[in-house]
């Protein structure tokens, strides 16, 4: 799903969709590039290029700004830097966590959960998380959705389509638009989930056109965004987001507990709710990590995370209080952990 794919939109002019385009298609894919621009170790170049040849890097430019430079620590550039850690082989992290194969139909979608479906709406991303449970799920086909959207219209719909991928914001404001309109004109389905980490990495991909067409979408539309630590909401992604909040009936984000990233202390996640919360955006789950390969090195077991969550319930009021949820394969739905005992 996530594989790296080349092709992306061609550059030029100066409209705010051409913008993202240009940031899409210029993002930094190199390991040697992403050291020289932060000024970090050389030490880290060949290790970080032997991962890469597992999991392709790619960054965009928006993303990379709010790094610091020289720190090799960096929550942000920990999320997107190839580390040696992932050519090990490790027990119980495999290919497809969650066992989404058997799930998937020739068409592009995935029945998991009942009463919603979800659509692999494209097969790339604006960046690659070393984390993602998708790292090395077969790429959706191009134009795929339609095809999903297709077997939706012949067998019927549930009353929830969620929009994945990859990211099914690299489809085109149009594409996004005709995609509303069909699954409208589905009976029984009454609202799109867009699940989506564009806002976050590319803010520019939050178009005046993207937020006509979700605001005018006869269904309710539902965006859930990705960040999981407060430096990834800088001023422009706190403008997207809020942009995207006056468009849709809710803006909600799901992180995931990453060691070196936001698992320090409890400090971390409630300022990341604050700052999510004051640009439009409700914090909805906090997941454990899911066991694919390569990632290993970034688990959070259980005991902390309930212990980090708990802390955070004790300074956050109940809306800004994510839930801690993991998921397993097969399973009727994402389980919820919360503290034992009275």
């Amino acid at each position: 799903m996530l594989t790296d794919t080349r092709q992306a939109p061609k550059p030029g002019g100066r409209s705010g969709a051409e913008r993202w385009q240009r940031e899409l298609a210029g993002a930094v894919r190199e390991p040697a590039e992403l050291i020289r621009r932060l000024g970090l170790p050389e030490t880290l170049r060949e290790p970080a290029e032997r991962a890469a040849r597992l999991f392709p890097l790619r960054v965009p430019e928006p993303y990379i700004a709010r790094m610091r430079p020289g720190d090799p620590e960096d929550p942000l550039l920990r999320q997107v830097l190839p580390l040696e850690a992932e050519t090990e082989a490790v027990a119980g992290y495999g290919a497809d966590p969650l066992a989404e194969q058997a799930q998937r139909t020739g068409s592009g979608l995935l029945q998991k959960y009942h009463g919603r479906c979800l659509v692999l709406a494209a097969g790339g991303c604006p960046m690659h998380c070393r984390y993602c449970f998708r790292r090395t799920f077969p790429a959706a086909d191009e134009g795929g959705w339609r095809a999903a959207l297709a077997q939706l219209e012949q067998e019927g719909a549930p009353a929830e389509v969620i929009l994945s991928g990859g990211d099914p914001l690299l489809l085109s404001d149009a594409a996004v638009a005709e995609c509303l309109q069909r699954l409208a004109a589905l009976d029984g389905v009454r609202r799109v989930r867009i699940h989506t980490r564009m806002p976050v990495a590319i803010p520019a991909r939050v178009t005046t056109a993207l937020v006509r067409h979700l605001d005018q979408a006869p269904l309710q539309a539902v965006a859930v965004v990705h960040a999981n630590h407060p430096n990834e909401i800088g001023a422009e992604a706190a403008d997207a987001l809020g942009r995207l909040h006056g468009a849709c009936t809710a803006v909600l984000n799901q992180a995931v507990l990453l060691r070196g990233v936001n698992d320090d202390d409890a400090a971390t996640l409630a300022a990341l709710s604050e700052r999510l919360f004051e640009a439009g955006v409700l914090p909805y789950y906090l997941h454990l990590l899911d066991p694919v390969s390569g990632a290993a090195h970034f688990d959070v077991d259980a005991a902390t995370g309930l212990r980090l969550w708990t802390e955070l319930a004790h300074s956050l009021p109940g809306y800004l209080l994510p839930r801690l949820v993991r998921e397993a394969p097969g399973a009727a739905a994402k389980e919820v952990l919360t503290p034992s005992g009275p």
